[in-house]
């Protein structure tokens, strides 16, 4: 199941066309409701790979999947997490910062952002003449190649 807080968001297509169930959540129901844990019951959800999600996870959510939630972060945490950090902010502080190294994190949800237990950390350069753009394709490289692998793992019980 893809779940979406975005209406027009590209991988609701890509749900569509390979007959994905998609559920649709909005923001009030998600903090202040059930967290729409009734549907993620019911439609024998038991694991949750976060992507590109920004809003802070609910404890009845965390609670109700504990150690079953995990996320990637563009960034080597601890070093640029938390609230506002996602996406190109992110990539622009390690450029404005002169790191010599980002990366990526997976790790466990918890109640704080980008806080759970890093399940791998995978690095790339920052070169001298990096943009937020440039190193941004690097890190998204990495996603790529360790997101799903690490998914399958956790799955695995590995």
């Amino acid at each position: 199941m893809v779940v979406c807080n975005k209406p027009g968001a590209g991988v609701l297509a890509i749900a569509a066309q390979h007959n994905i169930p998609v559920l649709l959540i909005e923001k009030e129901r998600f903090f202040r409701g059930d967290a729409y844990l009734p549907e993620l019951k019911n439609a024998g959800i038991d694991f949750i790979a976060l992507a590109g999600f920004l809003w802070k996870v609910p404890a009845a959510l965390i609670q109700a999947f504990p150690q079953r939630i995990v996320n990637i972060h563009p960034a080597l945490l601890p070093n640029y997490g938390g609230k506002g950090m996602y996406g190109q902010h992110v990539h622009q502080a390690v450029v404005d910062n002169k790191e010599k190294h980002s990366g990526i994190t997976i790790h466990l949800v918890d109640e704080q952002y980008d806080h759970g237990l890093p399940v791998l950390q995978a690095t790339c350069p920052v070169l001298p003449d990096d943009t937020a753009l440039t190193l941004s394709r690097r890190v998204l490289a990495l996603e790529h190649r360790h997101y799903p692998d690490v998914i399958e793992r956790l799955l695995s019980g590995d």
